[in-house]
């Protein structure tokens, strides 16, 4: 029975993967407790640095969407427009920071003047740090870079995509769904593209699995005009913004004087 496993692993590691895989590291069982101490306090140093780091980037609209798209496309040229609505709205534009719509998002706010931020994830491929940020953060862990995706936005762009971008699009649902964050306004942006996904919420909603009315958190458009008039309409109504003091004791400089 030993041989047949070693034949089976041998089998697995000479097998060509499509997505070269990263090193397991918190998801491989348990590791003795110095390991597991190691580990916790990578996490910890990562979110103290995206704390920091993006304390003070001001109230963001976080875009989501697909890292495969290239500038043709017409999502891209879609989501460079959205960074561009949002720089104007005074809001900063945060992304995954990588290619694809991320890029664009990003590409749209900054070369209108804009804050573009990028939350980047350390992959084995696809994924390198667009160079259209003004501030730019590396992750090694998907949970600590989605939190940080959150955290800071009053508002979720959610453009065609793949697997990430639905994660990202459902995890945002189930927070607001479950009261964990504000009832922030989801713009899901592509009626063609999103068709499917659209007619099994509702199939989801008759069999009860999800209520009627949790529809009705998530803006279904093809229009950026609908989307950002919707956005700003919710966000005036319903919240008052205030910019985060800076405190000179924990070295984080002084607020500059009108």
């Amino acid at each position: 029975m030993p041989e047949k496993e070693e034949c089976m692993e041998t089998k697995v590691e000479k097998e060509k993967l499509v997505v070269p895989s990263k090193k397991h590291i918190y998801l491989e069982g348990p590791n003795n407790r110095t390991e597991e101490l190691q580990f916790t306090w990578k996490v910890f140093k990562q979110f103290l640095k995206g704390f920091r780091t993006l304390h003070f980037v001001g109230p963001c609209i976080t875009v989501f969407g697909s890292a495969r798209f290239d500038e043709q496309n017409e999502y891209y040229q879609a989501a460079r427009e959205f960074g561009k609505r949002i720089a104007q709205t005074g809001f900063t534009t945060m992304t995954g920071g990588g290619p694809g719509i991320m890029e664009a998002a990003n590409r749209g706010a900054f070369e209108n003047g804009g804050k573009s931020v990028g939350c980047n994830i350390i992959l084995p491929f696809e994924q390198k740090a667009n160079p259209y940020l003004t501030i730019s953060i590396n992750f090694e862990h998907f949970f600590v870079r989605k939190v940080l995706l959150l955290k800071y936005s009053y508002a979720f762009i959610i453009m065609p995509g793949g697997f990430g971008t639905m994660d990202e699009l459902f995890e945002t649902l189930t927070l607001i769904q479950t009261k964990t964050v504000s009832n922030f306004p989801v713009i899901l942006y592509g009626k063609s593209f999103y068709a499917g996904l659209w007619e099994y919420l509702e199939v989801m909603a008759e069999e009860g699995t999800i209520s009627r009315e949790d529809l009705s958190l998530v803006l279904l458009t093809d229009s950026i005009d609908e989307a950002m008039a919707h956005i700003d309409h919710y966000l005036k109504t319903n919240y008052e913004i205030f910019p985060a003091r800076k405190k000179w004791y924990l070295f984080e400089g002084k607020d500059k004087k009108n």
